[in-house]
């Protein structure tokens, strides 16, 4: 009687699911989220699909509507020819950051499996995405799927009424341009005609307050006027036309003289999907670390409740070693920091700094040490950081030396790597500000900014590349990018590469020389 008593406390048992096993398990684990774990989720739309249908959202960058273009059949084949030889895997699950919250699960997942994925994608993921302030600043979870339906249709009613060429040159382009096609920070809002009446009216009554006669009796300086002339309007053209500019695919939508309205909205198209993923890029490690320690816990939570066997337990814990599963340097199976594994130490260790610190934990966190709060630590960061603040903030010494962490030296100047700080007391600020560096996603990307056109004349488009640590884009890339501004500009492009510290210019290159 008692086992038949602790049999029927189980969620399921065994690896077959159907529907309503699926809804009972989410049921159960949501209730347990937001009582103990306190999370804030969208409503969730959960879908079952094949594996062919996931291969197909990889290629569509993991969006369920999406425009087609060759690059995506392109990346179908890839990743199919891998799956199909054992040589990848696929994900077991695919989230979407929409409201609803809309999460694919793979058909050939056990039920133990689905409720991992469950609990990680629709309650960990779902709570980041909702809660962190990136994701609140830059995306509209809201309206991104009707925005993903009229950009599929829009495009494929250009390619019936242009032609699929047409289409495709204008869309490579603009892909080519995706990683400058988004805005990094948030622009005051352009003034009224009025509210620039009341600024041009004040700065006359300023001039007119300031004005002394005694300046006229000044001898003229020679040439000064011209110079003086020349820098306003500069200045002016630049005020009109906001620059520099660090959004190209924007400044070429709003400004390109040659690009016809489908193709205007086009670029729009592509500009409204690169911003949307402009948060994902900076919080990998947390947003997978997020979700790695939600499902993890909540797991447990239902096994010390008896809702699941140990049998299940299990096969949960296989699975949650395969995703946080960390290669060592050597291992030819490194490609770098598993984020699963990273962000998840990190999250666990605040869970350990604020219920059992060491000394050392209560010399670098005070804050938090012995706290006892940790769920309100979490909370926090999950809500207010990305990648690099979160590492600069809360990775302790005791990870660093868990992960054997260094830094190498490389200059340029040096026939040889150098080991420049490693995990002991001298070391822990530069190993942490060094790996914080590494994730902040702005600082590793190319500074390119559109500095200066005339567009009156005869319409040069100038770029600038801010060249940091000596490190010059790449020639068959510049050249390649170079042809693509072009072709959407419709006349000469050039970038000059300028060096970020000194503003000396050390080299330019121009369309027609590519």
């Amino acid at each position: 009687m008692a086992s038949q008593a602790g049999k029927s406390r189980l969620l399921f048992s065994g690896s077959d699911w159907d529907f309503k096993t699926l809804s009972r398990a989410y049921d159960e684990i949501e209730a347990i989220a937001i009582d103990q774990l306190h999370l804030d989720t969208y409503p969730v739309q959960m879908e079952v699909i094949s594996s062919q249908q996931m291969l197909d959202a990889y290629s569509s960058v993991g969006m369920p509507l999406m425009y087609r273009h060759w690059s995506f059949g392109k990346h179908f084949l890839y990743n199919e020819l891998l799956y199909r030889k054992g040589g990848r895997g696929l994900a077991y699950e695919l989230v979407i950051n929409s409201d609803p919250c809309i999460v694919y699960l793979m058909e050939e997942n056990t039920m133990a499996l689905q409720a991992l994925v469950t609990a990680h994608a629709a309650l960990g993921h779902n709570h980041f995405f909702k809660n962190n302030h990136l994701f609140r600043q830059w995306t509209d979870a809201g309206g991104i799927l009707s925005y993903l339906d009229f950009a599929k249709g829009y495009i494929a009613r250009c390619e019936e009424r242009y032609g699929l060429a047409a289409v495709e040159a204008v869309l490579d382009s603009a892909h080519a341009l995706m990683e400058q096609g988004v805005f990094r920070y948030h622009r005051p809002p352009k003034l009224s005609s009025e509210q620039q009446r009341e600024g041009l009216r004040e700065r006359l009554e300023y001039e007119e307050r300031s004005y002394n006669d005694l300046w006229r009796t000044l001898p003229p300086v020679q040439g000064a006027d011209n110079a003086e002339a020349g820098e306003e309007v500069l200045a002016e053209r630049k005020k009109s036309l906001s620059l520099p500019q660090e959004n190209l695919l924007y400044f070429l939508e709003k400004n390109s003289l040659v690009l016809e309205p489908w193709q205007r909205e086009i670029l729009r198209i592509v500009r409204v999907i690169a911003q949307y993923f402009y948060p994902q890029r900076q919080t990998q490690v947390m947003n997978e670390g997020c979700a790695t320690f939600v499902h993890y816990t909540l797991m447990n939570m239902l096994f010390d409740r008896g809702r699941i066997n140990e049998g299940t337990m299990l096969e949960i814990l296989r699975n949650h070693s395969n995703v946080i599963f960390q290669p060592s340097f050597d291992d030819p199976r490194f490609s770098g920091i598993n984020p699963y594994a990273l962000g998840l130490d990190m999250m666990q260790d605040i869970q350990r700094i604020s219920t059992e610190p060491t000394a050392e934990d209560r010399d670098w966190f005070p804050d938090i040490a012995a706290r006892g709060d940790w769920l309100e630590t979490l909370l926090d960061a999950w809500a207010n950081h990305r990648d690099e603040s979160f590492i600069r903030q809360y990775l302790s010494p005791t990870l660093i030396r868990k992960w054997r962490l260094f830094v190498l030296a490389d200059g340029s100047d040096r026939p040889h790597y150098e080991v420049a700080s490693i995990h002991d007391e001298r070391g822990y600020n530069k190993i942490r500000a060094a790996l914080a560096q590494n994730y902040d996603w702005g600082a590793n990307r190319p500074d390119i900014q559109i500095v200066d056109v005339d567009l009156l004349g005869d319409r040069h488009l100038r770029l600038q590349h801010k060249v940091k640590d000596g490190v010059l884009l790449d020639n068959e890339s510049r050249d390649a990018t170079l042809r693509h501004i072009r072709s959407l500009w419709g006349y000469e492009v050039s970038l000059a590469s300028v060096d970020a510290e000194t503003d000396a210019t050390l080299s330019e290159r121009w369309t027609k020389d590519c």
